[in-house]
């Protein structure tokens, strides 16, 4: 476990990152979590006295990671870009369980499920984590509706929710 306080930047222009808000895990944190790890790992732990769990270190060269402090990181922690918290940190082992419901409706639709298997495990959390971080049982159907869907247009994540929003406002 590691235990250090830390200040939120945000990447002025990095490429997909551009715009990105982010905690910094110095290369001497990163191999005390995991040794010789250059590759993405998953750590549980608290933001302040936010508690985390299965979110990932991104590797950024030279043995540092990032975390990606996300929307629900900062309300969670009442923190943004510049604020100073405290991280708490260990790797986390446990398996991430895709949403049930979601899953069940992937097997009702062949193609939906067999795009969806071709997506790598990051891209098929994405769909799962946007369902079950919905605050109403409507709203998780619905998001299960439009997931599905756009799984059988062989849509991903990121092109299912420009497509919802250009819909949104035409």
């Amino acid at each position: 476990m590691i235990a250090f306080t830390a200040t939120i930047q945000r990447f002025d222009k990095k490429g997909e990152k551009t715009g990105w808000s982010y905690i910094e895990i110095s290369a001497a944190h990163a191999k005390k979590l995991k040794p010789d790890t250059k590759t993405s790992f998953r750590v549980k732990g608290k933001l302040d006295q936010f508690a985390i769990k299965q979110i990932a270190l991104i590797p950024m060269g030279d043995g540092k990671f990032i975390i990606p402090f996300n929307a629900t990181m900062r309300k969670g922690t009442g923190k943004k870009h510049g604020d100073k918290v405290k991280v708490v940190l260990e790797p986390d082992e446990s398996k991430f369980a895709m949403n049930a419901d979601f899953v069940a409706c992937l097997k009702d639709d062949p193609m939906a499920n067999a795009f969806f298997k071709t997506l790598p495990a990051g891209h098929q959390r994405y769909f799962s984590k946007w369902i079950d971080s919905a605050k109403t049982t409507q709203t998780q159907t619905k998001r299960i509706v439009m997931a599905v869907n756009a799984l059988a247009r062989k849509m991903g994540f990121p092109e299912m929710l420009r497509e919802e929003k250009r819909n949104k406002y035409s």
